[in-house]
């Protein structure tokens, strides 16, 4: 097993930083400079810069994302804020020795490609307690995992055995349902982030 020994700053964050970076350096932020030929009011002047108070227009959320769960640290979690980027559905058990041998797979694969990728774990058939110490002896504690231990979820989707993927694009829709090894997932994953 891989270990992590460096700390990471999400690649999010750096991200924020380096727009924060190059607003400030643009003079983003600082008080406009007034031109002497602006002194008087003009009428752009007399309009209000406030933003506006109507809603942003939202998408509809994809069927396949209008599901909730609760995740093994007892979160609420809404498969809504998968939407827009591609994802991966992984339903495991904490028992299954080939979920075992793919979860290091998971955890590369949520650091390489995370950016531009949704992972979200579906565990079932298990207790909390084992599907916790799943997630803590394979350092998935970077994906999300989901407690479907009554399978309402792996009904949902029509998973008939653990260790299957479902493989949503950024709309949502399903362009892959079953069992891939190793090899498989991360050709698919490159193919779906290139």
């Amino acid at each position: 097993m891989k270990k992590r020994d460096s700390v990471r700053v999400p690649k999010p964050a750096l991200s924020a930083f380096a727009l924060a970076l190059a607003l400030a350096a643009a003079g983003c932020g600082t008080e406009p400079v007034e031109s002497p030929a602006a002194a008087g009011p003009s009428p752009a002047a007399a309009t209000s810069t406030a933003p506006s108070s109507e809603p942003a227009e939202k998408k509809p959320v994809p069927k396949n994302l209008t599901f909730a769960g609760t995740t093994l640290e007892g979160a609420k979690f809404d498969a809504a804020s998968l939407a827009g980027k591609p994802a991966i559905l992984w339903f495991w058990a904490p028992w299954c020795a080939t979920c075992a041998s793919e979860a290091q797979s998971i955890g590369d694969l949520k650091d390489e490609y995370g950016d531009r990728l949704q992972i979200l774990g579906i565990a079932g058939m298990g207790k909390p307690s084992e599907m916790k110490r799943f997630v803590a002896d394979f350092e998935l504690q970077d994906v999300p995992h989901l407690n479907d231990a009554p399978g309402k979820l792996w009904k949902r989707f029509g998973i008939v055995q653990q260790s299957w993927y479902v493989f949503l694009d950024a709309d949502g829709e399903e362009t892959y349902k079953g069992y891939l090894d190793d090899l498989q997932l991360t050709q698919r994953v490159q193919e779906m982030t290139a």
